[in-house]
């Protein structure tokens, strides 16, 4: 994990890379509870007998669902000190290159894009990280997001 003393630290990372994270599993269990919280029971993801025969060959997670550990994995990567707080802004783009196979290991690394002032409000900085979320044995990444964030000091 990076630690960053304040802002003007975080303000020279900027350009570089941190991690990886350790692995995390997405087992079917968690697909299935991802499924019930959205509604999405699309057999890609849910039917196990169904998805054998399909493209991927088993079950896959749901792209949103690899998209949803992004600040899970964060936490692991880069901490700033004095933070009073840190809100979720927006993501400027978001791609899913590979699925992820029910059972698969992920990780996560954070190139800090951007780390700027907030127009009009004080001590807050605005942040652009981009956001690459591996699978173990896979050539090609989950997901790869630019994940927009403001932290106020």
């Amino acid at each position: 994990m990076d630690i960053h003393p304040g802002l003007s630290a975080l303000e020279a990372a900027v350009g570089t890379e941190t991690g990886p994270t350790d692995w995390f599993t997405v087992d079917q269990e968690r697909i299935n509870a991802f499924a019930d919280a959205t509604e999405d029971h699309q057999w890609i993801h849910v039917d196990s007998d169904r998805a054998a025969s399909g493209p991927f060959g088993t079950t896959v997670a749901h792209g949103f669902l690899t998209l949803s550990l992004v600040p899970y994995l964060s936490a692991q990567l880069r901490r700033v000190d004095g933070v009073r707080m840190g809100i979720n802004y927006g993501l400027d783009r978001v791609r899913f290159p590979a699925p992820v196979p029910a059972g698969a290991r992920l990780r996560a690394r954070s190139t800090l894009i951007r780390c700027e002032p907030v127009s009009g409000v004080p001590d807050a900085a605005q942040l652009v990280n981009r956001i690459t979320i591996e699978i173990e044995g896979s050539a090609k990444p989950a997901c790869v997001a630019e994940v927009v964030s403001r932290l106020f000091f």
